[in-house]
């Protein structure tokens, strides 16, 4: 018997994905059949789609409503692509693109067009992707030089800290009796301490 079914992914989990799921349920996708991760797109490692995988037989139909929530990897979305049509032998339409709707032109030049058009859509995806991460990259370098400090608040610094780095700075007192004598652990005084002489030669 042939069953149908439905995959949903947002992102984070403080997304939504009630437009998916109202898509999936327009095409009468049972919604014990619909199945939904909430997780990056970057790779297949999703608990719900494997999951999914397993429980897909030959002849089933599975609907997913755009080509980015299947993933955004363009190498990979091709390999689960061929994994699902010619391993497992299901159909898959994806509600925003009708061209890719395996179960429409099965000859030569549908599955042509059907490939092509898979193709660009998955390079799409993929780009958007590194075109988001950059982005983000490059907000995050813009507040830092902004000052915007990233992380957890840095602890307030002892009063005797400025002190205690000139003696260290000079060799008088070791890095570990420096960290000591300012209550800090080694490895933070040490950081700190490095950020401070830089400031220092820079106001030199």
């Amino acid at each position: 018997m042939t069953d149908t079914y439905g995959y949903a992914r947002v992102s984070t989990k403080e997304q939504k994905e009630d437009r998916q799921l109202l898509a999936l349920w327009e095409m009468k996708v049972p919604r014990k059949n619909i199945y939904t991760d909430r997780q990056s797109g970057k790779d297949f490692n999703r608990p719900m789609y494997r999951r999914l995988l397993k429980r897909l037989k030959e002849d089933d139909l599975l609907y997913i409503q755009s080509i980015d929530r299947l993933g955004r990897n363009y190498e990979e979305i091709l390999e689960q692509w061929r994994v699902l049509t010619r391993e497992k032998k299901v159909d898959i339409v994806v509600l925003d693109m009708p061209l890719l709707d395996t179960r429409r032109g099965k000859d030569l030049m549908g599955t042509f067009l059907s490939d092509v058009v898979l193709q660009v859509l998955s390079f799409v995806a993929e780009n958007e992707r590194k075109t988001i991460r950059q982005r983000q990259r490059e907000g995050i370098e813009a507040a830092k030089l902004r000052g915007v400090q990233f992380g957890r608040p840095r602890k307030p610094l002892p009063e005797n800290f400025e002190q205690i780095c000139v003696l260290w700075q000079s060799g008088e007192l070791s890095s570990r009796k420096a960290a000591k004598l300012c209550g800090m652990p080694l490895t933070s005084f040490c950081r700190i301490g490095e950020e401070w002489k830089g400031e220092q030669r820079e106001m030199a």
